[in-house]
């Protein structure tokens, strides 16, 4: 199985920028699609950017142009580059990444969560 942890969550003031790091181990066949989701207090978690092992990426709207998400493949890690933030953005961030096993099952692992909170 592949554990995910991530790191650099914080605090920071409005239009601050903070970087997300997520760091992949353990045995997979292949780690497919890795991203980063968010939860905020009363809300459903929501995806804020993935990264294809292709290096295609995706945007939730709400962060497109101030979030950048970036892979190193060969070093099973994924960075969020988090610029221009807003209140609004505050929330756990959770890495995730689409993996199959050694045996082909696919399934989902899940980092720990880290806090990002922005003071206006």
């Amino acid at each position: 199985q592949v554990q995910l942890v991530e790191s650099g969550g914080g605090l920071v003031q409005a239009r601050g920028s903070l970087r997300l790091s997520c760091a992949a181990s353990g045995i997979a066949y292949r780690i497919n699609t890795m991203g980063w989701y968010r939860q905020a207090p009363g809300k459903q978690r929501e995806l804020v950017a993935s990264i294809t092992i292709g290096g295609s990426a995706n945007y939730a709207d709400s962060v497109k142009g101030r979030f950048t998400i970036s892979r190193d493949t060969a070093r099973a890690t994924v960075v969020l580059q988090m610029n221009g933030l807003k209140p609004e953005d505050t929330a756990v961030y959770y890495c995730n990444a689409e993996c199959l096993s050694r045996t082909y099952t696919p399934y989902d692992s899940w980092g720990q969560g880290t806090q990002v909170t922005v003071s206006s």
